[in-house]
């Protein structure tokens, strides 16, 4: 390593310490050593520092003994003439560097400044963890970029976000050049910020950088199942799973030196635009370390070939930006062109099969005014009928695309997309409209990425949009008959009308030993993949994460085992596992990524389970909140009396039905329970469950596993008078 990039990392290693130190010993002054002290609505503690140490830092003693780890690894401030070869000693410097980083803006959220201020966003909770961790997964984003500092001026700013954006990295944003920060050019320039559009200001300070490198920690630990402690194993699978770089704009001082050090650790390169000592062979990176002086203009292209990232940029033939960095953008009312559907306006988008002589690829057609024949504002009447064909097509698909229409036209930049089938509002922004964006480029978009995403399946698509009211409202009859011949089809799918379920190891990527199992009556434990999405999945790419399982010899009906489930689980494993139980949590149960929308587990005082949906952030009666609950179930591992499952496996007549299924319910919080009320409700009507969701308990009942019990006294909850759950 460059004896100036060594000595000046070290150096600002030694800095931060210190600053640690005197924010440390302010904070005891003013609150004492028994003070609580933690990062919002998580459950990994401090999370560099509990991945590293095992340490669950609680209090500001508990600071202390972290403090003293910091100054353990920190070696001596070199002398001028003394020359180091080796990363060693630097990167000792920078996990230093992050231990006291994180003291400092965990003080910071203790006695001021609170890091939660205008723009900035201070640490990452548990619930968007899990939120955007899946967008890791499913490769909609492939990594993320580490801004820190500032670019020379707010164009060029706004030119690296929004290509940034175009590849559908997440962008962490930290520090300040001479005061001035990314995230500030960027807010002057009008930038939306926030997760929605990938764009996250952390904070202004560098030690606001320890947010980005511990939203990587926190995946590792929650998707990857690596054991705090285990730091090796935390940095080899951020290295090798968590593509992230850090973008140094402007002057490097010596405390970005420390932080830059700290991010090699992780196999998380730097690239400079300023003339900084260049650290060209490869070793803990796996190319290039540091890498300075790169032009603007191709700072994002070498950021990603350095860190050896493969992006896929969709190519669609529009005058906006597009990508899913944009799906997430809100359009205000004073900021928007046109609004269609909504309240009292008639709006639908449908899909339906052809045969392949009855339709046009490419053809795209809009009947009515466009927008630059509307008088600006809401009520805008939209039909979006897309026509498909395909020798391979079936027509159990149109609703999966239906589905996906969601995400493609919200890709595009100024527009804003809400709502499904015949409930839509969308909005098209002043902004886009003025770039020349018109109605028929929504059927482009739509062309481009049917093509693109379902090419195994599709010969043709054509588009045909209908802006006049009372053509909508005619074609609407015909498309709401079809819904409704859809919905019949779909409640009458059960596990025991097909011989044949489909798998899902998308998230292996991050649980190397995790397999989803998906039949008609449980989805994905994301809640994303249905039964029909796992077999178009598995036709339109043969090879994917969607195979078909035959389910073969019936073992014990109860539980849901099959010799073909069994084999299929104990081979796309790597033979970590066995047996699974489709319809149980307590014997052999699924195993879970960290993707998952819901976890359940036992309340063994109640002969009940409770289950928490990833939104609630407060204590649940087993003593554990979600994301420890996360922890201990996640990771692609079998956990019996606790299983991750998706909001619409609990409607379903197979939830734990091998436990005695829904009447096991005992508490889930207030928000679940209004969210999934009427779902719960008519399968417990099935289930001969009478008023069965006012015996449920939630937080505003009971808040400990006593409670629960004593709730469901004063009830007669039904599951007081099953059989044991073991």
């Amino acid at each position: 390593m460059s004896k100036l990039i060594c000595t000046a990392a070290i150096r600002g290693a030694h800095k931060i310490v210190k600053q640690a130190e005197e924010k440390l010993r302010e904070a005891i002054d003013s609150k004492g050593k028994g003070a609580k002290v933690e990062f919002p609505d998580t459950g990994y503690y401090l999370p560099i520092i509990y991945s590293a140490t095992a340490l669950k830092v609680k209090t500001l003693e508990d600071c202390e003994e972290a403090l003293g780890y910091a100054r353990a690894l920190l070696p001596p401030i070199p002398e001028e003439k003394i020359y180091l070869p080796y990363l060693g000693c630097a990167l000792d410097a920078g996990i230093a560097t992050l231990y006291a980083e994180e003291i400092i803006e965990a003080c910071k959220y203790l006695i001021g400044p609170n890091p939660v201020e205008g723009i900035w966003l201070g640490a990452s909770t548990d619930v968007i963890l899990r939120e955007r961790g899946i967008e890791f997964v499913d490769g909609t984003a492939p990594g993320f970029a580490a801004v820190v500092g500032a670019a020379p001026t707010n164009e060029i700013a706004v030119q690296i976000a929004r290509e940034l954006q175009e590849k559908n990295l997440y962008v962490f944003i930290s520090a300040n050049t001479n005061g001035k920060s990314f995230a500030e050019q960027l807010d002057e320039e009008g930038v939306q910020l926030g997760w929605e559009t990938r764009l996250i200001p952390f904070g202004k300070s560098i030690t606001s950088t320890i947010y980005s490198l511990g939203f990587a920690n926190k995946a590792a630990l929650s998707f990857g199942g690596i054991a705090p402690a285990d730091f090796t194993k935390n940095l080899i699978y951020n290295k090798n799973r968590i593509f992230a770089f850090v973008m140094a704009l402007g002057e490097v001082d010596d405390e970005k030196y420390a932080n830059a050090a700290a991010a090699i650790n992780y196999g998380f390169p730097t690239i400079a635009d300023t003339d900084i000592p260049a650290i060209l062979p490869t070793g803990v990176c796996t190319y290039e370390h540091v890498v300075p002086l790169i032009p603007h203009d191709k700072i994002v292209e070498k950021c990603i070939e350095v860190r050896g990232l493969k992006v896929a940029v969709a190519k669609v033939d529009i005058p906006v930006s597009y990508g899913a960095a944009f799906e997430g953008e809100r359009i205000r009312k004073d900021d928007m062109q046109i609004e269609i559907g909504g309240p009292g306006t008639p709006a639908f988008e449908y899909v339906v099969m052809r045969d392949n002589s009855e339709i046009e690829d490419g053809k795209i057609e809009v009947i009515g005014p466009d927008i630059d024949e509307m008088e600006q504002g809401p009520g805008k009447p939209l039909g979006v009928y897309i026509e498909v064909s395909g020798r391979k097509m079936q027509d159990e698909f149109e609703s999966i695309f239906e589905r996906r229409t969601h995400h493609f036209l919200g890709e595009a930049q100024g527009f804003f997309h809400m709502g499904q089938r015949d409930i839509i509002r969308h909005r098209i922004s002043k902004d886009a409209y003025n770039k020349g964006f018109r109605l028929h480029h929504i059927g482009k978009i739509i062309h481009s990425k049917y093509h693109e995403e379902y090419g195994a399946l599709l010969d043709k698509v054509q588009v045909t949009l209908y802006t006049i009211k009372e053509d909508v409202e005619k074609k609407l009859d015909e498309v709401k008959a079809a819904f409704a011949v859809r919905d019949e089809r779909a409640l009458g799918m059960t596990d025991a009308s097909v011989n044949i379920f489909y798998s899902c190891t998308l998230c292996q990527s991050f649980a190397p030993s995790h397999v989803c199992i998906i039949s008609p009556e449980r989805s994905g434990l994301c809640g994303a993949v249905s039964w029909l999405d796992g077999k178009a999945g598995y036709e339109i790419t043969p090879t994917g994460p969607n195979q078909p399982i035959e389910k073969g010899k019936l073992i014990d009906e109860k539980l849901g085992l099959w010799e073909g489930t069994n084999e299929f689980l104990y081979q796309s494993s790597n033979k970590e596992f066995d047996q699974v139980s489709m319809y149980s949590m307590v014997t052999h149960p699924m195993t879970s990524c960290g993707c998952f929308e819901c976890i359940s587990a036992m309340l063994p005082m109640t002969n009940g389970i409770m289950t928490v949906d990833r939104d609630f952030t407060g204590m649940t009666p087993c003593g554990m909140k979600f994301s420890t609950l996360a922890g201990t179930v996640g990771g692609g591992i079998q956990t019996p009396g606790f299983v991750g499952h998706s909001k619409f496996y609990m409607s379903s007549s197979k939830f734990i039905s091998g436990d005695g299924g829904l009447a096991r319910q005992v508490w889930m919080p207030k928000q679940l329970k209004d969210e999934i009320g009427d779902a719960i409700s008519e399968a417990a009507e099935e289930a001969g469950l009478e008023d069965f969701l006012s015996k449920i308990a939630d937080e505003t009942i009971a808040q400990t596993e006593e409670e629960v019990l004593e709730y469901m006294q004063k009830v007669n909850h039904p599951a007081l008078a099953m059989e044991p759950m073991f």
